[in-house]
């Protein structure tokens, strides 16, 4: 009796130890932190995960655009996004009973690496005109300024072509952001004035005294011109389409000279007119000097009609030597003795040998020469063309070599050059100025014989 009684209250026991046992399920709640490695938002970024999550027994991460891109780690370790923009960052917990999820955006940078290149349409003559490609890698926002262009700036990834009027240089700034920074890049375009058309007529050294037949230089003065084109009737131009071509007048007369200039943008026709002498055939040089023999490395003994200029004994004549046809001979101060010598027999009356020298006749005292030439100062005065001197022979023989002296004043000296020209030179004044002394002249030469 004793044992059944013991055996009941044992089954009473697990009974009441049944019915009072209830299962107690855990939950699951989902916890995370991100955290950005050297407080970096532009990629590439490493990011770490401190998991929280209680309740969960497994694990399933997904890191939208990371490298890895998924985990079943409790915690994942160290993520890497290599491009910009919104990610997804997801996690699910889960154990036998629950299921939970979390989803963590995060926005990135993109790195940027900016450049643009600017074209200059046509060429850089006012108005440019300037197209630019953006080749920038990375950014969101754009901001485009234009120093002096139309227009002014620009929030276009890739604007608009722009405008430059103005002279000089011109900057072009870009700036991109990424969200967290901006970088800026400024190049600068140079803008050539506008085009400005414009030439002078320069006639050639033996024709400055604008006679026909006359050959001078169209010195073009055109500013920021491209193209040439030249016309000009009765007159031939060497190449009408050259920039600085030569021109050629045969007769006396008035000639108007055109120049069509453009810059592929713009053309202008600008006209000048020339009026071409008729041809006198002579050359007059006024006020040349010659120096007595002391006065050689100073002022020049010897002269040339062709260059028009005096040389002096430091002169080097190798080349101008040829084109020297008058030599004066001047004893001293006092003018005692004087003459006009042929060039190649200045080594005779001590002056240097001039190389290459031409022979050149002189008739220094007409009143001495017994060749019936009579030319007075009044004469050489009115000549105006060379018509008095054409019919002169000019052939001195003995006495005509001779000196002459310092008197009379307005003495004129004939002389014919080795290539035939004749010409008369008037000695206005004898000038004593111890070694610098010197007789002041004029000179009248035919052009031509």
């Amino acid at each position: 009796m004793k044992i059944i009684s013991i055996c009941f209250l044992i089954l009473i026991s697990g009974i009441m130890f049944i019915s009072c046992y209830k299962e107690v399920k855990v939950p699951v709640v989902i916890d995370f932190t991100v955290s950005k490695l050297d407080n970096n938002n532009t990629v590439p970024v490493k990011i770490s995960i401190e998991n929280k999550t209680t309740g969960a027994t497994t694990y399933n991460w997904t890191f939208e655009g990371a490298e890895p891109a998924s985990s079943n780690k409790k915690n994942p370790g160290t993520i890497s996004f290599s491009t910009g923009g919104r990610h997804s960052i997801v996690l699910e917990a889960s154990n036998d009973e629950f299921k939970e999820s979390k989803e963590f955006i995060i926005d990135l940078d993109s790195a940027v690496t900016i450049d643009f290149s600017d074209s200059i349409l046509i060429n850089h003559f006012s108005p440019v005109t300037v197209r630019l490609t953006n080749h920038t890698i990375g950014g969101s926002t754009f901001n485009w300024t234009f120093d002096g262009g139309t227009p002014a700036s620009s929030t276009l990834q890739n604007p608009a072509d722009v405008v430059f009027t103005g002279v000089g240089d011109h900057a072009i700034t870009l700036s991109v952001g990424n969200g967290s920074n901006v970088y800026t890049l400024t190049k600068t375009i140079t803008v050539a004035p506008a085009l400005s058309a414009g030439f002078d007529i320069v006639p050639s050294f033996q024709d400055e005294d604008y006679e026909a037949p006359l050959v001078a230089q169209l010195n073009n003065t055109t500013v920021s011109g491209v193209n040439w084109q030249w016309a000009c009737s009765g007159a031939t131009i060497s190449d009408p389409s050259a920039e600085n071509p030569s021109i050629y007048f045969p007769t006396a007369g008035n000639y108007m000279v055109t120049l069509t200039a453009d810059n592929n943008k713009e053309t202008q026709v600008v006209n000048h007119t020339i009026n071409v002498l008729p041809n006198k055939n002579l050359r007059t040089h006024t006020d040349i000097k010659f120096g007595i023999n002391a006065a050689h490395a100073t002022i020049g003994s010897f002269y040339s009609t062709k260059l028009r200029r005096s040389f002096t004994s430091s002169d080097n004549l190798d080349t101008a030597g040829a084109y020297i046809d008058i030599a004066f001979f001047g004893i001293n101060q006092l003018f005692e003795y004087n003459k006009f010598i042929s060039p190649d027999s200045a080594q005779y009356y001590a002056f240097d040998q001039i190389p290459n020298a031409q022979s050149v006749k002189f008739i220094n005292s007409a009143e001495l020469c017994g060749c019936g030439l009579n030319f007075s100062a009044t004469d050489f005065d009115n000549m105006t063309t060379d018509l008095p001197l054409q019919p002169l022979n000019i052939t001195p023989a003995g006495g005509s070599w001779h000196q002459f002296l310092s008197t009379p004043i307005n003495r004129v000296v004939l002389f014919v050059t080795a290539d035939g020209r004749r010409g008369a030179i008037k000695i206005k004044q004898f000038v004593s100025a111890g070694a610098g002394s010197y007789i002041m002249t004029d000179i009248k030469i035919q052009k031509n014989f």
